[in-house]
């Protein structure tokens, strides 16, 4: 079956844009509204700017690694390991992921790859959660 017809039959046509871009962008939004606070105000109140630039960088980073995995799907080429993947995405790249996820519709139907994502992004906002709110008793790190 060819790339074409595989994309027909999912539903998508080739270069076709995001579907329901509105409502993947409000809760792109609201995912992102925790790290980013939390990572604005330690840096804003001088304790730290790596949480910032973390997830900048390596948003940056998981966005063109996905993008680089897409190609070598196509292709039949070696593959980034998922292990990588979810690496960056822990290390803070998990909004770049998603992301290259929706715009490159790469890794959003395998259940246990998707499983492991957003256990990732819930680590993410637990963490803020605790720091902002909590007082950092969970996770005492700053």
């Amino acid at each position: 079956m060819s790339e074409a017809d595989s994309r027909q039959r999912s539903g998508r046509k080739s270069g076709s844009e995001v579907q329901h871009l509105r409502s993947k962008l409000l809760v792109l939004a609201a995912l992102c509204a925790l790290p980013l606070y939390g990572a604005l105000s330690l840096w804003l109140r001088g304790v730290s700017w790596l949480p910032l630039a973390a997830y900048g960088i390596v948003s940056v980073l998981a966005f063109f690694l996905y993008w680089s995995d897409k190609r070598k799907a196509r292709a039949d080429a070696w593959r980034t390991p998922e292990n990588v993947l979810h690496a960056l995405e822990l290390a803070g790249g998990w909004p770049g992921a998603l992301i290259a996820q929706q715009v490159f519709r790469h890794k959003t139907r395998k259940v246990s790859f998707q499983l492991v994502f957003w256990l990732i992004v819930a680590v993410h906002q637990v963490f803020w959660v605790d720091q902002l709110f909590l007082g950092a008793h969970l996770l005492p790190l700053f």
